[in-house]
Order: C-alpha cells, then structure tokens, then sequence
C-alpha cells in the first residue's frame, strides 16, 4: 500500500480530554439541529509509504504521517508544511491560536494505538509522492469556520483535501460506520478544483518541501 487514512476518536489516550468533551457537546447541538442521533467523532490522519531515497538499503520503504495539530504541540518548526489560524483569524496571531500541518518521516501518530480503522489505497509511489508535494499548498483557512455550505476547516478537512488534491479514488474513502468526521465534505469540496492534477515526477527529496512541475 501507499497510502493509509487513520481514523483516530477524538481526544483518544486522554484521561480528561477537553478535546473529547468539546466535540461530544458539539455533536449534540448538530445532532439536535438535524434531529438524528448523535454520532462518535473521529479524526483522520495520513500515513504515507514511499521508496526511500537511493541509498544502500533498497528493500526499506521511507513512510511519512502528516496531520493537523495545535502549534503549541511539540516542538516548534517540527516539519511544518503550513500552518493556519483557530478560531478567528485575528487570534492567528499567537502561538496558541495557531495548528500546524506536520509532515514527519519515520514518526508515528500519537494515539495510533486507539485507531478504530484504517483505510487502505494503493495508486502507486507516484499518486503518494503527489499527495506529500501537496502539503505545502493546502489553503491556510481558519479552523473552526465554516467553508459555505460543507461544513467546517478543521483536520479532517487537511486529509481530504490532500487525497482529493492528488487525485485518489475517494469512492471507498469514509469514517467508520457509526462515527462521524466533521469537516470531511469541507475538504473534499475545496480540494475538487486541484482534484484534475495528474501525478508527476516529485523532484529532489519525497516530502512538504518537494513540487511537481
């Protein structure tokens, strides 16, 4: 495979989780508003399997993930390939009202332990390579705020928007049955103009600094 979307619960592996508690009284009020059932939230996060580069080792693969957390989460700088406002774009301003889309090679996904699923694609080391070289031009859209009528900005919206920029096969692409992804038509929605773009040569090193020409 070349690509896998993990689907992680939100605020997994935390004991008190402001995370989880905001989202479950988020998925109330929308819940109540749609008059159905409200459903468990779930984030989705990207895990990348790549060639590595030439070297002596030709039978190992290089593998990314790249996911949107709060700047103030780790290290700063830690591979960022774009980064965007919380809440309001004024607040965009400050460390603490910023996210940050992260793309790490050899690094795993915190909480990758409490995955629910994970959905398989495999398009080739071309089709991966895209979507990685994409990272850097994913729209730096407040998070929390709505895109018209899809829904959302949020790190749902990153990860469809990646696979939709790159053109994968999205027909077998949704949450879990019994879940919900807040944020997922967002992405899908802004990323269908870039969704035309047909998978290049990467040049120089596989990662959110590369560009397809």
């Amino acid at each position: 495979m070349a690509v896998e979307v993990v689907w992680v619960p939100v605020g997994a592996g935390e004991r008190v989780s402001v995370v989880a508690v905001s989202g479950w009284l988020f998925e109330r009020a929308v819940a109540a508003l749609a008059r159905r059932r409200p459903r468990r939230l779930v984030h989705a996060a990207l895990v990348v399997h790549l060639p590595p580069p030439p070297g002596p080792d030709v039978s190992a693969r290089a593998t990314w993930t790249v996911e949107m957390v709060p700047a103030w989460a780790g290290p700063p700088g830690t591979a960022v390939a774009v980064s965007g406002p919380v809440g309001i774009k004024v607040l965009g301003r400050s460390r603490w009202f910023r996210y940050e889309v992260r793309v790490r090679p050899g690094v795993a996904i915190p909480d990758v332990a409490y995955a629910v699923a994970r959905t398989e694609l495999d398009e080739g080391d071309e089709r991966a390579g895209l979507l990685l070289a994409c990272t850097s031009d994913v729209p730096e859209l407040t998070w929390g705020r709505p895109v018209g009528t899809a829904g959302m900005w949020n790190s749902n919206s990153v990860v469809a928007w990646l696979l939709r920029a790159s053109g994968h096969d999205l027909k077998d692409v949704r949450p879990p049955d019994g879940w919900r992804a807040p944020g997922w038509e967002a992405g899908l929605a802004v990323g269908a103009g870039r969704a035309s773009r047909q998978p290049g040569r990467v040049l120089g090193v596989w990662g959110p600094h590369s560009r397809v020409p």
